[in-house]
């Protein structure tokens, strides 16, 4: 599960990354889904410490099945575009507890719309080999034309004319958000199944219980 170092200089990790952009796979997403996943990661600045936390629901009522996570200090620094390479370790440690393992991770980031085509979606999804999308609420690279704010408008986001992920609203008069596939899935089936776990919030509800759940555990620690 853990197929590199993770004890890299910048140097290296960017270097890495291009290798490991080469292996991820685009395909559909699995059809014949029982359980979907959600990671998400929490940072308090005042210990140091980095929550990761899992969360398991059903498919497709989307009730919480498990929730898992994993607590560390944080052992590589802060460098936009690096980011998996601090917040890829704690989260495999907290799935190898998960006792139902996911048929499709959510992860509250990139996937291959990232610089160098990993971002943090795309290289969880290669170390745990399993299929992963990225869905983010802010935009790390590419452009995309104007966008109607109303829930389920999308358009495509794209990185030196190449679709790299979809630009999508996931309800009426709200900021859109940012899919795209991480490993083992491709933008079209990463979209479509981003809008069907979505309820009454802007983010899709297995990623939302994952946050709740990452910011509980901060704020334990933080008091």
């Amino acid at each position: 599960m853990e197929p590199h170092s993770w004890t890299l200089s910048v140097k290296e990790a960017i270097a890495l990354q291009k290798t490991l952009a080469a292996q991820v796979r685009i395909q559909p997403l699995p059809t014949a889904l029982k359980i979907i996943g959600a990671a998400d990661i929490s940072y308090c600045r005042h210990t140091g410490l980095l929550f990761a936390v899992i969360v398991s629901l059903s498919w497709p009522g989307l009730d919480l099945v498990e929730s898992v996570h994993h607590a560390c200090r944080v052992r590589f620094p802060y460098v936009p575009g690096l980011l998996s390479f601090r917040e890829v370790p704690p989260l495999i440690q907290a799935y190898r507890t998960i006792r139902q393992k996911p048929d499709v991770l959510l992860c509250d980031g990139q996937g291959i719309a990232h610089p160098r085509k990993l971002g943090f979606a795309a290289h969880l999804g290669l170390c745990l080999g399993i299929p992963t999308v990225g869905c983010a609420k802010s935009r790390l690279c590419g452009v995309h034309e104007s966008l109607t704010l109303r829930k389920g408008s999308s358009k495509p986001l794209l990185v030196k004319g190449e679709q790299v992920g979809s630009v999508f609203c996931s309800r009426d008069g709200v900021k859109p958000i940012y899919i795209s596939p991480g490993h083992l899935s491709d933008i079209a089936s990463s979209e479509w199944l981003i809008s069907r776990c979505l309820r009454r919030y802007r983010i899709p509800e297995p990623l939302r219980l994952a946050h709740l759940e990452a910011n509980r555990l901060r704020a334990e620690v933080s008091g």
